[in-house]
Parts: structure tokens; C-alpha cells; sequence
């Protein structure tokens, strides 16, 4: 396989802004001075399989058009070029919610694609536990699914042969249960011309509250710091000073802009900023992830020493660059002098021949799926809710579609109710013809239909889950609902007597058969009450519904966004 090391040279250039300088502190000796050594750290974050794009940076108020793999790899070379000293790290979610591209092929393309861009080390995200631990584990380690030739408009090792991840992953607090075993190494060290690096990784320690539990189960996540703090110990026991931490959990800053950092005005507010604030000052440098967002910061160690902290935005489209020194004296990183700049992956550039081919070999295999017209649509469908109401037109869309869905009736009576979590919906359709490949954008997390019994209890529970608790405060966990079903939401759910089935009010004692997706179905998202739903039936996969229900009801007219008013 191609690395880093070896990917064709293109002529291009980059868009950047140094985005943090340490203070001014006493200079060493010349001496010192002249023993240190110079460190690229480069670094992106929740690619999401975006081989092909990753959409659009907002610069001086301008949308411009940013990332894909072969623009990634131009601009990684560039950076590259020249240094003595480099390493590129990737902090989580590089697959799930992916593009068809990458999906149709089980994630294997996006696998292979990190390979050739020349990552060192990566740890894993909430996304890459969508299709289980088991399945993640193989696309670390390699091997094909049997799939035949494919099925579910899906296949395994197009090319007989899937080889897996070239670098490593890891991952300090995700156990197996009730044992001291992780699921991946917590560290790895990389030794780069010399310069002996412990890389720690960490997950969100939520994460099974926002992945499907099937996908988790048998498994233990811990505390983000104690488990980096252990790892951090056992390598300065093992005299690796030079400490780096990925870890996917992230924060957002006060600006949007994706130069934002701290020394700059911005603030910058999550939970990886506790996390941070409790990291051993061993550890030099903490890449983080999960927010989308684009920033750097100096925040402050528990010696109250300023440490580097960044965030590479996603889908490739940036790319965060720490230059640091290192005293091969002390064997560690001089923080004074640590720097870090964001670079913006324009498209402007000459695109890498190898990972352009790579993309394009995936592109071909995927067309024929990709392009098949299903349905059209008769005014675009959107997820913005319209004023005053908090549900969507394309929301609607899929729910009417999964309500509809006869592979979750089996033994049980048709589901009256369908609830669908907006996060669940990444992007916009236009009017005009559907193709797979653009339903498959709007739903691409594969997640299995599932149908159950709530009463009319539960459900003015489920509704007030929406705006409290977990989600107090977010705004964004709106449910999506089904035709026929409405209410008043006020501050801390339904208005009593507002919830209505074809016209008539729900009462607390009925029953109601009600369909969600698995993520849903497992209490993502914070609605914790779906977990009780009795007489559950798995049916067939979202995505299936969606195509299934434009192809029957072609042209459709989307619903408008009406079935939610907010009080």
C-alpha cells in the first residue's frame, strides 16, 4: 500500500492562519537552543468517509468549497514538504454517516483512503461503534464480510480482499465488561526520526447514550481523564516524556470562524474543556473531536502550566498544524515555543493522483446503485422547521415513510405513530427526480426499523423528554412525527390535551403502536422511555423505507411542517 511517505508530489498551496503562539518566556541558552529539534503535528478530525467532498468552510462570509481525499492528500503533502520531523493524526469518527461511496462498501474505501493520506495513529468516535464493536474491530484489523457479492445494495471487498487499517488505534477508556481489558491498546508509541512519541487516544465516555446499545453491548466506557492519566503514567514510566492525547469530545467556540482560537478573543465551551483541565501536565499536546467545530487554544493544566489544545472541524475539510521542539535533554516537548496553525483543504489545488484514482475506482463500482432514479419530488424537502413550528418537511417525509413501512407490522397491528430523531437527517432534497445516492445522503446511518407498544402515558413522556432532562436546553432533539399525529409543545413537553391521533386526543391508559429507528428504539438521544416499549418487532432498514415510499407514491408532494406547534 501507498503511504505519507511516498504519495506523488502535486504543486498546490494552502490557506492558513496561525492561530496560537505560547507566551513570550526566558530564553534558553544558545546552547539549548541549538539541541532542540523541530515537530510537524498534523492533524484531522470526524473525516466521516467524505472521499469525495466534505462540502463547503464559510470564509468572510462566503461559502467556499472544501475537502475530499485527493485535496486532503495535496494539501498534507504541502505541508509536509520540507520538514525533518512529521506525524498526522486523525481524532475519531472516521467512518459512519458516511457517503454512499464509502458506505455501499461497508466503510472500506474510507479505511483505505486513510492508509494513503499517512496517518500515524488514530483513536475511534462514537460513529465508528453504528454498526457494532465487532464490525469496527474488522475494519481495524481487516477481512471481508460474507456477502456473497453483495446484498442491501452493499459489498464487501469489491476486490476479493479488504486489508484493513496500516496504523494503529487506540483507545484508553473502552473496556470489555467487568474486566480490566480495553478494546484497543490505550497507547501506541511512534518513534520519528528519534523522537520517541506516547499517543493516548480516548472516546467520549457518553457514548452509549448516542450510539445504537447493540452496538455496545458487553461493553464499559470510563472517565475520559483517568484512563488518559493512567496511560500518561505507565508511559513516563517507561520514559516516554513527549505525550500526546486524541481525544474524540470537543468543545464549541463563540466564533464561527474556522481561524477561531483563544489568544485571538474566541472562547471556547464543552465538555472536553473539563476533560483537559484534569489531563496530566505529562501530556504535551490534546487533539480533540465529536464537536465539528474549528479552534485553538492555550488552556491550562492542572500545574496551571498553558498547554496546546485543537479542533479540526470534520470531513477533511481542515487541517490543524502544531509545530513543536523537542529537547532530546529532557526527551519531552518545550511548551514555550509550541505553536499551531489552521489550514483550510481548499479545492483550488492539484488533486492527488493516487487518492484521486482511489476515489474514482469507488465512484465507478457505486454508480449504478448511486444513480437510479426512485422517486421525485414535487418541492424540495427540507429539514428547517418552518416558524413557529418544530417540525420539518423532509422530517415529515420520513416519517410518513416509516410509518408506512410493512416490514414492522409481522405478529403486531400497523404502527399508528412513526418518531424520528432530527440528527438522524443530514441533508437537504431539491425538487425534481431522487436518486438512491441522494436519499441515501439524507438517512445514512443503515439503522433497522423497530415497532412497540407505549401508552398514551409514555408518550406525553417521550414528548416532554424532547425539551428536559438530558436534552434541557439543546433546542435540537425535536422529534419528527408521522401524519395524523400532532401537538402543543411548551417548555417542558406536550401541552396537556394537545396530543392528537386523526383528531381525537390521546388518552394516558391506551396503548399505541409506534415505530422508530433502532438508534431511538435503544434510548439515543436522551429518550430513555423507548427502552420500555413492549411487544418490539426488528423490521428492515431506514433507508429502505425511504426509497420504498418515494418509488410508491412518485411524484410525491412533501408534508408541510405543521404537526408541531410550539406554545
Amino acid at each position: 500500500m501507498f503511504n505519507r511517505r511516498n504519495l506523488a508530489a502535486v504543486a498546490a498551496g494552502c490557506l492558513a492562519l496561525t492561530a496560537f503562539i505560547a507566551p513570550n518566556v526566558e530564553a534558553k541558552p544558545d546552547n539549548a537552543q541549538n539541541r532542540l529539534q523541530d515537530l510537524q503535528v498534523l492533524s484531522i478530525t470526524d473525516f466521516h468517509g467524505a472521499l469525495e467532498t466534505g462540502g463547503t468552510v464559510t470564509v468572510d462570509g462566503v461559502r467556499v468549497p472544501a475537502g475530499g481525499a485527493a485535496y486532503l492528500a495535496t494539501h498534507l503533502h504541502n505541508l509536509r514538504d520540507g520538514e525533518q520531523r512529521s506525524v498526522t493524526f486523525s481524532v475519531g469518527d472516521n467512518v459512519g454517516a458516511t457517503p454512499l461511496v464509502s458506505a455501499a462498501f461497508y466503510d472500506e474505501p474510507t479505511i483505505e483512503a486513510l492508509n494513503l493520506l499517512g496517518v500515524d495513529a488514530s483513536t475511534i468516535g462514537n460513529h465508528e461503534f453504528d454498526q457494532g464493536y465487532r464490525e469496527m474491530l474488522r475494519l481495524i484489523n481487516g477481512g471481508c464480510l460474507p456477502d456473497g457479492d453483495g446484498s442491501g445494495n452493499k459489498n464487501s471487498c469489491p476486490d476479493g480482499s479488504f486489508a484493513g487499517a496500516e496504523y494503529p488505534y487506540v483507545a484508553a477508556n473502552v473496556f470489555y465488561a467487568d474486566t480490566d481489558q480495553t478494546v484497543l491498546p490505550a497507547y501506541t508509541v511512534i518513534n520519528e526520526k528519534g523522537i520517541k512519541i506516547g499517543v493516548i487516544g480516548a472516546i467520549l465516555e457518553q457514548t452509549p447514550d448516542i450510539v445504537t446499545a447493540a452496538g455496545v453491548k458487553g461493553l464499559e466506557f470510563t472517565d475520559e481523564a483517568e484512563a488518559i492519566n493512567k496511560a500518561s503514567a505507565e508511559l513516563t514510566a517507561k520514559g516516554i516524556n513527549t505525550q500526546f492525547v486524541l481525544v474524540h469530545q470537543g468543545a464549541r467556540a463563540s466564533s464561527s470562524a474556522y481561524t477561531a482560537t483563544c489568544e485571538s478573543g474566541a472562547t471556547v465551551t464543552g465538555p472536553v474543556v473539563d476533560i483537559v483541565a484534569q489531563i496530566s501536565p505529562a501530556v504535551d499536546l490534546v487533539m480533540t473531536g465529536h464537536a465539528h467545530n474549528s479552534w485553538v487554544c492555550s488552556l491550562k493544566d492542572p500545574a496551571g502550566q498553558p498547554r496546546l489544545v485543537t479542533e479540526a472541524m470534520s470531513a477533511g475539510r481542515i487541517i490543524t498544524e502544531a509545530n513543536l521542539q523537542y529537547d532530546p535533554k529532557t526527551k519531552d516537548i518545550v511548551r514555550a515555543t509550541a505553536q499551531a496553525t489552521n489550514h483550510l483543504v481548499t479545492r483550488d489545488v492539484t488533486p492527488d493522483p493516487v487518492l484521486q484514482a482511489h476515489v474514482k475506482t469507488y465512484l465507478d463500482l457505486v454508480a449504478p446503485i448511486a444513480n437510479r432514479v426512485i422517486g421525485n419530488l414535487t418541492t424540495e424537502a427540507t429539514r428547517t422547521p418552518a416558524p413557529g413550528f418544530g417540525d420539518s418537511s423532509l422530517g415529515n417525509l420520513i416519517a410518513d415513510a416509516q410509518v408506512a413501512d410493512d416490514t414492522i407490522v409481522g405478529l403486531y397491528a400497523a404502527p399508528q405513530i412513526a418518531f424520528m430523531n432530527p440528527g438522524g437527517i443530514r441533508t437537504d432534497l431539491d425538487a425534481g427526480d431522487v436518486t438512491y445516492g441522494e436519499a441515501f445522503a439524507v438517512q445514512p446511518f443503515s439503522n433497522y426499523l423497530v415497532s412497540m407498544d407505549l401508552t398514551g402515558d409514555q408518550i406525553y413522556t417521550l414528548l416532554a423528554q424532547q425539551v428536559t432532562g438530558a436534552n434541557a436546553g439543546t433546542g435540537n432533539k425535536i422529534l419528527q412525527v408521522s401524519a395524523g399525529f400532532s401537538y402543543t409543545l411548551g417548555a417542558t413537553g406536550a401541552v396537556e390535551g394537545t396530543v392528537m391521533l386523526n383528531g381525537e386526543p390521546i388518552s394516558r391508559t391506551a396503548t399505541y403502536r409506534v415505530v422508530v429507528n433502532s438508534f431511538l428504539a435503544d434510548g439515543g438521544d436522551g429518550f430513555a422511555v423507548l427502552t420500555a416499549g413492549t411487544n418490539r418487532l426488528i423490521g428492515g432498514v431506514d433507508i429502505d423505507a425511504f426509497a420504498d415510499y418515494l418509488a410508491e407514491n412518485n411524484p410525491t408532494t412533501p408534508p408541510p411542517s405543521s404537526r408541531i406547534v410550539k406554545a
